[in-house]
């Protein structure tokens, strides 16, 4: 049973249902105009399957790579002190709030044949750029600060008590991050992975600019939306609601409702 708490002042109820059939008609739209008889020929096509599979399989491993790069960068943004730390902040959160077209084209010009980088990962045979890797790249480009921001609000939101005391208690800092910070953050963590998936999967602009739209290797489902807008419109809403289905999926399973308690 909930017990009483503090009462919603009626006249939000009026913003929030606008918000909320803001939200939900261009989804009721877009199922009206799916052809059901014909749903299975259309998201059953050879070159669907391909961008389907390769979109979970790169959102998965991107959202590995988020975890492994972004838990420790939110761990120093939170846990430390330096200066220009805002403004790194700012730049680790920039993805965000830049198009993803800009983002594409910046890892372009730092990994393709005439980027930065480009001809050192020539001559070491490594061709990033339009192939299945810079998908990859994209998507954690684009996803990283989600996971970033997530940890570090929840580290913030924890704050630092428990680590102080297992420290003087004579805990080395690596047996607190393991046994102690990690365990605090995790639903916060959990929230940055599933936001990371869920922006990977969605990703578009990056991906298309950094990593083109080859069948089976780099077109992934919403690029393969993109090109069936323009051939099969019919096809292009089924996909569609592929995706979206697929997203709430992941993000029911991944964040299940609370029931009363």
């Amino acid at each position: 049973m909930r017990g009483p708490g503090v009462g919603v002042p009626r006249w939000l109820y009026v913003p929030a249902v606008l918000g909320l059939l803001f939200v939900l008609l261009p989804l009721v739209a877009m199922v009206s105009r799916v052809e059901w008889g014909d749903l299975g020929t259309l998201v059953g096509s050879a070159s669907a399957r391909d961008a389907l599979w390769l979109s979970l399989r790169t959102s998965g491993t991107s959202t590995l790579l988020c975890l492994l790069l972004g838990v420790p960068m939110a761990v120093v943004l939170a846990r430390t002190r330096f200066p220009g730390q805002g403004v790194l902040r700012a730049l680790v959160l920039l993805p965000l709030v830049v198009p993803p077209v800009v983002s594409g084209i910046a890892l372009l010009a730092t990994f393709g044949r005439r980027g930065v980088v480009g001809p050192t990962l020539e001559v070491l045979g490594l061709d990033i750029a339009f192939s299945t890797a810079a998908v990859v790249m994209a998507q954690t480009f684009v996803s990283l600060p989600f996971l970033v921001i997530s940890v570090e609000g929840a580290l913030r939101t924890a704050g630092e008590r428990y680590e102080v005391v297992a420290a003087t208690l004579g805990a080395s800092p690596t047996t607190v991050f393991r046994r102690v910070t990690l365990p605090l953050v995790l639903p916060g963590l959990l929230a940055g992975a599933v936001l990371a998936f869920a922006r990977a999967l969605g990703e578009f602009g990056a991906t298309v600019t950094f990593a083109g739209a080859l069948q089976g290797s780099t077109t992934t489902l919403p690029t393969q939306i993109y090109l069936e807008r323009f051939a099969d419109p019919d096809a292009a809403v089924a996909l569609s609601l592929v995706l979206v289905v697929v997203a709430v999926v992941v993000i029911g399973v991944a964040r299940p409702g609370r029931g009363d308690t």
